[in-house]
């Protein structure tokens, strides 16, 4: 019998996040993954860190918190970030006014020296791979970060198995979960914390708990391009549509009339949940997409509608005449409505962290190292 005093099932950012912020406090900490390697949304994303994207309040902090901690744990595990910020582009005059207002409500919440209007001739100055025609400026966030996934998430496994000690249980599926015990085809696993971040797994454990939770899956579609040579895009660009998907625009009063006339433009924008984003990696290659089809249940095909929406609409606002795709994939994630993240005590000592949507990379070590002070206060 393997004994720690922390068991964590998932080998993904939030289970990785957690043995961090779980070995940062002296405590041990043996992970099991069902998987040889992370093989869900954790390598299948932009890796982006977006504090942009969260609400100001309890997700901002959260994000904040944990950018902090990639920056520090990019720099001891070995792996590639660039603190590269975001650019929201504006073409139409109701896009204009969306991101006006959001710098208004920064400056009202004390954070204005994170954001920052930039008008047409500033970008064309510093980023010409952002395209000129009919560009009526910009918001310039110096707070986004970039990693690659892949490298990221292998190299901090690996350091935290090398530096920590976490005990690390590669292509052990779970079969069952008691208090303080975790049982896979292998062996029990003993732990005085257990926690459960089994991503879009989450009725497999449990089932009873998450048919109550309101978590619900969201797939996505991406492509990875080969750029032309030399192409630097600078900080990770994105427009209009993006404005409509994050919870950080909602209070914005001119959204709405921002929505109509998409809506208008291109049902199949919102009916594909569509709004693109544009990334770079260290040896150049970029990052685009992406989509967002919700259920309990989704299909494993792509529609290559989909991705020709992205691209079509990539060329609104980037000066890429052509990109090559290298690779296409999709991914899912679980989600929750009206929450930031999912977390429940399902039995003493066992918890549950799930759900934080699209904003995995951007939250988990900050909710890891919130997660791990609440508990351990429990004991003072």
């Amino acid at each position: 019998m393997n004994k720690s005093d922390v068991v964590i099932v998932g080998g993904g950012i939030i289970g990785l996040a957690h043995a961090y912020q779980s070995v940062k406090r002296g405590l041990s900490v043996q992970l099991i993954e069902r998987d040889w390697k992370a093989q869900g949304a954790s390598v299948r994303n932009f890796g982006l860190i977006w504090p942009i994207g969260q609400e100001a309040g309890p997700g901002r902090e959260l994000a904040m918190r944990s950018r902090q901690h990639w920056l520090e744990v990019s720099k001891e595990a070995g792996f590639w970030l660039n603190q590269n910020g975001s650019l929201h582009l504006a073409y139409h005059e109701d896009e204009v006014q969306v991101l006006q207002e959001f710098i208004a409500e920064y400056e009202s919440d004390g954070d204005d020296d994170d954001v920052e209007w930039m008008d047409v001739s500033n970008i064309q100055q510093r980023w010409n791979v952002v395209n000129p025609d009919q560009l009526q400026g910009g918001l310039f966030s110096h707070t986004e970060c970039t990693v690659n996934p892949r490298e990221a998430v292998v190299k901090l496994s690996d350091w935290l198995e090398s530096k920590w000690g976490v005990q690390m249980n590669w292509g052990e599926p779970v079969i069952e979960i008691q208090e303080g015990q975790v049982r896979t085809p292998r062996g029990t696993y003993t732990g005085k914390y257990i926690i459960i971040c089994n991503g879009s797994d989450f009725e497999t454990l449990f089932p009873e708990v998450f048919e109550a939770s309101g978590l619900y899956k969201c797939k996505l579609q991406m492509m990875r391009a080969i750029a032309p040579e030399s192409t630097s895009i600078g900080p990770s660009l994105c427009a209009g549509l993006t404005l409509r998907h994050y919870a950080s625009f909602k209070k914005c009063p001119s959204l709405q009339k921002l929505d109509n006339r998409y809506d208008q433009a291109n049902v199949l924008f919102k009916k594909y949940g569509i709004h693109v984003l544009l990334a770079q990696h260290e040896q150049g290659e970029l990052i685009i997409g992406d989509s967002h089809q919700y259920g309990q249940s989704l299909p494993p095909f792509n529609q290559e509608e989909i991705d020709l929406l992205i691209l079509e609409y990539l060329k609104t606002f980037t000066a890429l005449k052509k990109v090559k795709i290298s690779e296409r994939w999709y991914g899912i994630y679980p989600k929750v409505d009206g929450k930031i993240y999912f977390k429940q005590k399902v039995r003493p000592g066992v918890w549950i962290v799930n759900g934080l949507g699209g904003a995995g990379m951007t939250l988990s070590f900050g909710l890891a190292e919130e997660m791990m002070e609440e508990l351990l206060s429990g004991e003072r």
